[in-house]
């Protein structure tokens, strides 16, 4: 990757954030907060130098750290004890990405020792047709499977019938695949899933299928020829395979405890679903008692945990940030942070807009479950991707392959502007404390 072109990658942040900082107050440059600027440059740090890309997190974290305690302290108070509280209110959101990542990384295992991956070609095109196929089945999956699963599946079913070799612009489609299938469902991402927890109603985010069905074919086509070109798809099953029924019904089990225990808690307990990490711990329970009838592949669990640590790493440094406040909601604002997504984790973004109300939900799932496509590390999916192939740590040769999920992040949102437009929802809390709330435009 170039000198610029991380440069350019570790500058989308500082261009963006001025407008949704809350600390003019604290120690900056041209007013942007140290705590961006630090932040900034361990994105830079990850992106110029993708073969230490823990030690660069870490690093960052704690120099984040550091600076918190010593000199600005946290939204939760100051020193040791304002660390505590804000690790307090974190805990559940980052011990369920860590089980999520490790126990997919064993489905997705599972998935392809079944041998349903072997099969496909019997049912697959085989020219680039069949590689646009697979997306749309990871596009699918993800719509009522968390997209780390959905994108390891694609990436298990990649591996075996491109024969290991998956084209890094074809990676960053399945990446993009699963982030797009999961915009427009509350079960499908974490952002949507958060807004239906607070009190959206999942009509409200459903229409984000517009802008997502167009980014995939966008992104889709280009992708597929890529890959065609780099390892074509195999045209035949190889001889004499027979499918795992057991390991594929290990791999259902799996994600129907992970739905099951989500759509539970959010329906009928969602006062306590940031309480305890119910659905990472469902995922564990349904791998361990498996365990009998199929083990798993233990030894992918290193390599896991280093990815995993190295995600949970930039999600606490992003949680760390002095963002109180975002733009006034509006069609510009939420196309903004879909590129700040892209390198800013999305969960916090989400909360803040859930806060803040007067959102067109659905454009908005849309712009910060998609956005974060654009960048290996910029979602959990892609994370969790780049664990299985460790050659797309790379946020150059993301870019410069995957551009066509650029293109297709903006394409969708013109589709969506132009047949939709704008479409800002009443807040649906009401704060007893606040005056009556006004009709909003449009």
């Amino acid at each position: 990757m170039s000198f610029h072109a991380a440069s350019r990658l570790s500058l989308v942040l500082l261009l963006l954030v001025p407008g949704i900082a809350g600390a003019a107050d604290a120690p900056g440059l041209l007013g942007i907060p140290l705590d961006f600027i630090l932040f900034a440059l361990t994105l830079f740090g990850v992106a110029l130098f993708h073969r230490h890309t823990l030690a660069v997190a870490l690093t960052g974290l704690a120099t984040i750290t550091v600076y918190k305690l010593a000199i600005t302290g946290f939204k939760t108070g100051a020193g040791l004890a304002g660390l505590a509280l804000h690790l307090q209110h974190e805990w559940v959101i980052l011990i369920n990405l860590f089980c999520l990542l490790l126990g997919f990384a064993l489905l997705s295992r599972h998935f392809e020792e079944s041998k349903i991956p072997a099969v496909l070609p019997r049912y697959l095109p085989d020219d680039w047709k069949g590689c646009f196929v697979l997306l749309v089945m990871v596009f699918v999956l993800s719509s009522f499977l968390d997209n780390i699963a959905a994108a390891l599946i694609g990436g298990a079913v990649a591996h075996t019938v491109f024969r290991g070799k998956v084209h890094i612009g074809y990676l960053a489609a399945i990446v993009a695949a699963s982030n797009a299938g999961g915009s427009g469902s509350v079960v499908g991402d974490t952002t949507t899933t958060m807004m239906w927890i607070d009190g959206v109603d999942p009509v409200d985010v459903l229409h984000a299928y517009v802008a997502a069905a167009v980014a995939v074919l966008v992104f889709g086509i280009p992708a597929a020829v890529q890959q065609q070109r780099y390892a074509p798809i195999m045209r035949d099953e190889p001889a004499g395979t027979r499918v795992d029924w057991v390991r594929v019904a290990i791999v259902a089990f799996i994600l129907a405890m992970a739905i099951a225990v989500n759509v539970f808690i959010n329906t009928r307990h969602a006062d306590i679903s940031d309480t305890f990490p119910f659905i990472g711990v469902a995922v564990w329970v349904a791998i361990l008692v498996s365990v009998p009838v199929r083990k798993p592949e233990w030894s992918l669990l290193p390599d896991a945990i280093k990815g995993s640590i190295f995600l949970l790493s930039l999600v606490t440094c992003a949680s760390m940030m002095p963002v109180e406040k975002l733009p006034d909601a509006s069609w510009h604002a939420a196309f903004g942070l879909g590129f700040v997504s892209a390198v800013f984790d999305n969960i916090p973004l989400t909360a803040l807009a859930l806060k803040q109300g007067g959102y067109d939900w659905g454009m908005l799932a849309y712009c910060v479950g998609f956005g974060g496509s654009m960048i290996w590390f910029g979602s959990s999916a892609g994370v969790a991707l780049a664990n299985m192939y460790p050659e797309a740590k790379s946020a150059g040769r993301w870019l410069v392959h995957g551009w066509h999920v650029v293109v297709a992040y903006i394409a969708g949102f013109i589709v969506l502007m132009l047949v939709l437009g704008w479409q800002p929802h009443e807040p649906h809390k009401v704060d007893k404390n606040s005056p009556p709330s006004v009709n909003l435009p449009g």
